[in-house]
């Protein structure tokens, strides 16, 4: 029996757009210390939404301290000019 779709929108395209699964947010170096490199930008930019938003913890698939040094990462490189802050151009 087969299922209709009730909801607007094609289910398998939006299913396939969510379920990527959690983003690796840290890299192990040395005694297997965690953390983000903030010039690694392109990865920073899949951590954001498209408006610039940081994701959260359930949509990263990271714990508490990985999101803050996430986060940390994130603004840093704002600051550097690496990423920007808001995607809307005055």
């Amino acid at each position: 029996m087969s299922r209709m779709n009730t909801r607007g929108g094609d289910r398998d395209r939006d299913q396939d757009r969510f379920s990527t699964g959690p983003i690796k947010a840290t890299k192990k170096s040395g005694k297997d210390i965690e953390y983000v490199d903030y010039k690694d930008y392109e990865s920073l930019r899949r951590m954001m939404t498209p408006n610039g938003k940081i994701y959260g913890r359930k949509r990263l698939g990271t714990n508490a301290r990985q999101q803050r040094m996430v986060a940390q990462a994130i603004k840093r490189a704002r600051f550097m000019g690496l990423l920007p802050f808001t995607s809307a151009t005055l």
